[in-house]
């Protein structure tokens, strides 16, 4: 439509705390339906989109090598997405590999062959059963990011483990950086001010 002004979009990003990713992780392991479990799990442990998630196939996955190959076929980009993968996750879909009935990490019979096409009914009991009911799939992508951003890690490199075409897109994690940097300047204010010693590391005599 043209000539019409649009309502102004307000992004929302939804974090876990420790206690609902807790509640998480006991429902996940509570759950009917594994397939589907282990997609959530997969989900926060990568930061991965849901259709990249459920259209990767065992031989994206080098095990071995502990890397996720993306096709550009099934990236938003449309380019391929080399991505790690932590050691969590490869104890997982080695675990996964041993029962794996077909060339898809999440197949179901009704699909005829293809891939799982969605989780939507297991997140629901999910949510429920973890108390999170304003938590969305994605919002799982946006929980492995700000873990990412307050570890430390730089925005740079978050947006290549994310797949971001653009730094302004890895930006919005940008305020996540806050409590490591203001923990590392009241830091240095201690030691500058006298109140902390500073830390002496010792050097090598060179005889």
């Amino acid at each position: 439509m043209h000539g019409v002004e649009r309502n102004p979009e307000h992004k929302r990003h939804r974090y876990l705390t420790a206690g609902e990713l807790a509640r998480l992780a006991t429902a996940l392991d509570g759950l009917r339906d594994q397939g589907a479990a282990n997609a959530v799990r997969l989900l926060l442990l990568t930061g991965a989109r849901r259709g990249e998630l459920l259209a990767a196939r065992w031989a994206d996955i080098d095990l071995a090598a502990g890397v996720w190959t993306k096709p550009a076929a099934t990236t938003k980009q449309a380019a391929l997405h080399r991505v790690p993968l932590s050691t969590a996750a490869c104890t997982l879909l080695a675990g996964m590999k041993e029962h794996a009935t077909s060339e898809w990490l999440f197949s179901t019979p009704r699909h005829n062959g293809r891939h799982r096409l969605d989780i939507d009914d297991a997140w629901e009991v999910l949510r429920k059963a973890a108390n999170i009911p304003d938590v969305r799939t994605h919002d799982l992508r946006h929980i492995y990011a700000s873990v990412l951003a307050s570890s430390g890690l730089s925005l740079p490199a978050i947006g290549q483990l994310l797949c971001h075409s653009t730094p302004v897109t890895t930006a919005r994690y940008s305020h996540l950086f806050d409590d490591p940097l203001r923990a590392a300047t009241e830091r240095a204010s201690a030691i500058l001010t006298g109140a902390a010693p500073a830390e002496i590391i010792p050097l090598p005599v060179r005889k």
